[in-house]
């Protein structure tokens, strides 16, 4: 079956850190670009990160430059979002998605060919 499988979420106080992971099942995760995407309740889908295959290139929303770090080992065919500084605000439902091309998960509405069903970020005391 060909998947993205996210983990790493749970609850985190303000100001700590969470690792996800997104891993690809049933394919080579080295031949998309990958983006992570994040909704919080009653919210659209809003773009979060995302990195091109060879790793070359990263993007992130401002509102987490400078806290948030993607990253890719594809020889472990998985992809990291290293989130520190955690704030209350950040939390929500974590998506990866793979796409043939960079544009496509940089932005919300991108062609995509693959989405994980998501974890969950909670951020509070």
């Amino acid at each position: 079956q060909l998947q993205l499988v996210e983990s790493g979420g749970g609850l985190v106080q303000p100001g700590g850190s969470l690792r996800l992971s997104c891993a690809a099942s049933g394919f080579t995760l080295d031949d998309y670009a990958i983006g992570w995407f994040r909704q919080a309740p009653g919210k659209e889908r809003g773009f979060v990160s995302c990195i091109s295959r060879s790793s070359r290139s990263t993007n992130y929303v401002a509102s987490v430059k400078g806290r948030f770090t993607i990253s890719r080992d594809n020889a472990k065919n998985t992809v990291y979002l290293q989130m520190n500084s955690l704030k209350p605000e950040d939390t929500a439902a974590y998506y990866c998605a793979a796409a043939s091309s960079l544009t496509g998960v940089c932005i919300v509405g991108g062609t995509t060919n693959y989405w994980g069903q998501g974890t969950q970020v909670t951020v509070s005391s």
